[in-house]
């Protein structure tokens, strides 16, 4: 009765094992597959648009462009909070200034 036991007990803790290596496989598996978009992010890095230095890039007096409602205005900075993610604008025929994110201008 013991070797039966014994035998069923081996048996269960074999198909554990295997169950687990396919688990660990299916795991590194998805690590590779998680690491193939790491390459790409240098690539996003050179596009200065997308770039996390991207508001470094404009300073008082720049001529850009704002996107409002769809569509782009001429404008000239004022200031830019980079704490803040925003870029105060005067707008061309506008009298007042108007703060924007900055994800909002391009440069002319």
């Amino acid at each position: 009765m013991m070797k039966i036991f014994a035998i069923a007990l081996l048996a269960l803790a074999l198909t554990a094992c295997e169950s687990s290596t396919e688990n660990a496989n299916s795991t590194n598996d998805n690590k590779p597959a998680a690491a193939t978009p790491a390459p790409a992010t240098p690539a996003a890095t050179v596009s200065p648009a997308f770039s996390p230095a991207a508001p470094l890039q404009f300073k008082a007096g720049d001529k850009v462009k704002v996107i409002t409602n769809g569509s782009s205005t001429e404008a000239t900075v004022v200031s830019v909070d980079e704490k803040a993610g925003k870029v105060t604008v005067k707008m061309v025929g506008q009298k007042e200034e108007k703060t924007v994110a900055i994800s909002t201008v391009v440069k002319q």
